[in-house]
């Protein structure tokens, strides 16, 4: 027994001195509670990212197919009437959304950026007790109103009972309205009217979309939107305008949920309109990303880079559309962020490295300094003897 125990301390790598050839100096002491505070901050800095999570990220190619992309906006114009803008989405793939109506809501907004409450419909409208027939006779009180259509009908039934049904079959037929008092419907509606009491008004618009997860463009803009040609257009005509103001600040854009660390470059973007007329254009990369936290929660969603252009035309002549133009394209490539703690071994490898490289380091410091005041202590002693 007593050869093992003898074994076992001749192992021992760390041989003991007796206490009376200990030698203690200032020097040591400075760094003794130097090194102490140096182990303690690193310790506390060390501990904090073992308790709070760490996020890793990752890129890879993105193989989903068939879903949807929601794009939430929430736009001000401060000098378009909210009677004039419309909201159009339209995709490579063919698919169109034309002034788009649901999950949309718009707040009118007075000179000063106030919210309009309320406002009684159809100020200064002629009244006209007896609408026009599509026959061509006022309505009589025991008949059916079906208001004209104006040569837009598809079919021998259809009617067109107001002012928005007339431009709505324009729009079908790809006609633009030149003159709406020459329409029954407009002109009992007061839509001319409509529009001129609402001159200096502005326009908040916010909202969704949920759109085809392809490249595509969404845009505000004033007037009903048509195909003409094959040409998307808007009619502009109605609203007997030479301009439009389109200045606006994004005060929110994102495509997607939000989750934690996202930055969505478009928030409380402002531009101002200074030429006559154009068309302000965003050209948006969409990037998936994929967010997991630590309680394994995952947030579908996306991040976008953007770059802008302004597009000016003429006075008078609509060679671009004026509006506010968000095109969009979606990466290839999917970001994935993943939120974890590290692990009790890594943390525990981490103190002991912090205290062993702090302790030697230390001690290599103090050897120096120890054998350096005795090597200038001995030359001193040498040159007084000699």
């Amino acid at each position: 027994m007593d050869g093992i125990m003898n074994k076992l301390r001749n192992l021992d790598a760390y041989p003991k001195i007796n206490e009376d050839f200990y030698s203690r100096t200032l020097s040591g002491g400075v760094i003794t509670l130097a090194s102490s505070i140096v182990m303690i901050l690193l310790f506390i800095s060390e501990l904090q990212l073992y308790l709070h999570s760490v996020t890793e990220t990752k890129l890879v190619v993105d193989t989903s197919r068939g879903e949807t992309l929601r794009i939430n906006f929430d736009v001000t114009f401060p000098a378009l009437p909210c009677s004039i803008l419309s909201l159009d989405a339209m995709d490579i793939s063919g698919e169109q959304h034309l002034d788009v109506r649901h999950d949309i809501i718009k707040k009118r907004l007075d000179t000063l950026g106030n919210v309009i409450e309320s406002r009684q419909d159809g100020i200064g409208a002629p009244k006209i007790d007896k609408p026009l027939q599509r026959h061509g006779g006022r309505l009589e009180h025991n008949e059916t109103y079906c208001g004209s259509c104006y040569g837009a009908e598809t079919a021998d039934e259809d009617c067109c009972n107001t002012c928005e049904d007339v431009r709505e079959a324009y729009r079908k037929k790809g006609w633009g309205m030149s003159n709406p008092d020459l329409i029954d419907q407009c002109k009992r509606e007061g839509f001319l009217q409509r529009i001129k009491d609402e001159e200096g008004e502005g326009c908040n618009i916010y909202g969704f979309l949920e759109v085809n997860k392809v490249a595509g463009n969404f845009h505000f803009a004033p007037g009903k939107s048509f195909h003409q040609s094959g040409v998307h257009v808007h009619d502009l005509l109605a609203f007997q305008k030479d301009s439009f103001n389109i200045s606006h600040k994004i005060n929110r854009l994102t495509f997607g949920d939000y989750f934690p660390g996202v930055v969505n470059p478009l928030d409380g973007v402002q531009w101002t309109h200074e030429t006559p007329i154009g068309m302000y254009q965003y050209f948006i990369k969409v990037v998936p990303t994929v967010y997991s936290d630590v309680s394994g929660h995952t947030i579908q969603s996306n991040q976008f880079s953007v770059t802008e252009h302004f597009r000016s035309s003429e006075l008078g002549h609509f060679q671009s559309l004026p509006g506010v133009f968000f095109f969009y394209d979606l990466s290839p490539i999917k970001v994935t962020f993943t939120e974890g703690h590290i692990s009790f071994l890594h943390f525990l490898t981490n103190v002991c490295a912090i205290v062993g490289g702090v302790f030697t380091v230390s001690g290599i410091l103090d050897s120096f300094i120890y054998h350096g005041q005795r090597a200038i202590k001995k030359k001193m002693e040498i040159g007084k003897f000699s």
